[in-house]
């Protein structure tokens, strides 16, 4: 008999104590998964990031009006060209590094992503983000529902997230996934060892404690479903402490900056370049809700730039060095956009339609979509909420879908709940 997470919660919580750490609700123990096949790595800018600052019209003059403080000046604009519509665009000029990838063809921009009636909400606006569904907000997220496509049995890493929380994006019915913030902690915890001044001590009791616990976690009985299920986690958990610490030990190709962003990405890379076998990454970072001292090139937004752009830079040339960049995507985006004005904290409220970015080896970069014009009359078609806001023009779950199905392989409109497929919208 197989458990899900939630029908072990609601009738087997009480019926026994684990005593040994591990990381909670692991699959059952597997062989690794094409571990040097593709992976992908979603990399979430959470607060809504000012889509209009990192992607900037620099050549119309509305951006400007209606922006007098924040606005980044024309001469300052990482130029990258026109759309589709012929606006010229450029990145902000604290992103260097992806003008690069960009100009070697690995960086797609997406804009104006989002979906009909935006919640301008942080939580249910990343609820909406991870699910996969502007009408509902519950249930399991879209890259769970994914690794539940995953043929059984499934690898207990194949699924990381860097972060401390589990996102809703990554929860499943029947796949657990490990947060590993710190490779470094992921390990077995033993009360009979301990560190001081530098120096291990219990370290021959910590392994029979270890051992004890292998033993424990080895017996299944089937008349106990439930003991069953959380020996198995337990089984699976142990079993990735060798795995993650080499990732641990990896030494990468090119620095990585000392920043939050920086130290998960070089984690990921580490992972891929281990071979650990996980399949979906998910990262995250903080700080985009520049509601106040937003500022142009010194404020807030220019050091959430110079942290995303020296992160995912070294992430691109580590893996370009060890030629592992051709087997991985990255995917970045935000729960919302921001308001086209500025407000009087000289930053910007919550807007409507996003920025989206896809990053990799056999990305077909570019523009995508078309860049609103910003002009405040109420019949402005590319904007809404009486011309407050950028409308939308992409779904986002039309994103979600090309790497769903021309990335991971799986059936988006399955894993989705319908066909949200966009011929124009190419990037893999």
């Amino acid at each position: 008999m197989r458990f899900t997470r939630r029908e072990f919660m609601r009738s087997g919580v009480s019926a026994f104590t684990v005593g040994f750490a591990a990381p909670a609700f692991l699959s059952d123990l597997a062989r690794a998964q094409n571990a040097t096949g593709r992976s992908l790595v979603v990399l979430y800018l959470s607060g809504g990031n000012d889509a209009l600052s990192t992607l900037i019209p620099y050549t119309d003059p509305a951006y400007y009006d209606r922006r007098p403080t924040v606005a980044v000046p024309t001469g300052d604009v990482l130029q990258v060209g026109a759309d589709t519509s012929g606006r010229a665009l450029g990145l902000h000029p604290d992103l260097s590094g992806l003008k690069s990838v960009f100009d070697d063809g690995r960086l797609a921009i997406i804009q104006r992503t989002g979906y009909p009636a935006s919640s301008r909400s942080h939580f249910k606006g990343t609820d909406i983000l991870n699910t996969g569904n502007p009408l509902s907000t519950q249930g399991t997220g879209w890259l769970g529902r994914y690794l539940d496509t995953l043929p059984s049995p499934v690898d207990p890493l194949a699924g990381w997230n860097t972060t401390g929380l589990l996102p809703r994006s990554l929860q499943a019915a029947t796949v657990g996934v490990p947060s590993i913030p710190n490779t470094t902690d992921y390990a077995f915890q033993s009360p009979n060892g301990y560190s001081l001044g530098g120096v291990q001590y219990g370290v021959e009791e910590a392994g029979h404690s270890r051992a004890a616990a292998e033993a424990i976690f080895s017996h299944l009985p089937v008349q106990q479903p439930q003991v069953s299920f959380v020996n198995s986690t337990a089984q699976a958990a142990l079993a990735t402490m060798e795995r993650v610490a080499g990732v641990a030990t990896y030494a990468p190709t090119t620095p990585y900056p000392n920043t939050g962003v920086g130290r998960a990405l070089q984690a990921v890379a580490g992972s891929l370049a281990t071979e650990v076998g996980t399949k979906i990454f998910w990262v995250q970072t903080g700080g985009y809700d520049t509601h106040a001292t937003q500022g142009t090139l010194n404020g807030s937004y220019s050091r959430r730039m110079r942290e995303l752009d020296g992160g995912l830079s070294a992430f691109y040339n580590d893996l370009s060095n060890q030629g592992l960049l051709s087997q991985t995507l990255v995917l970045q985006f935000s729960e919302f956009g921001r308001r086209v004005s500025e407000n009087g904290s000289t930053g910007t409220d919550h807007g409507a339609g996003g920025l989206m970015m896809a990053l990799g080896g056999t990305v077909q970069g570019g523009l995508y979509g078309t860049a609103a014009t910003l002009e405040d009359t109420p019949d402005n078609p590319t904007l809404e909420n009486r011309a407050r806001d950028v409308r939308h023009e992409t779904d986002f779950r039309s994103v979600y879908a090309r790497v769903i199905d021309d990335w991971l392989g799986a059936s988006s409109v399955s894993i989705l709940g319908g066909d949200f497929r966009n011929s124009t919208v190419d990037f893999v």
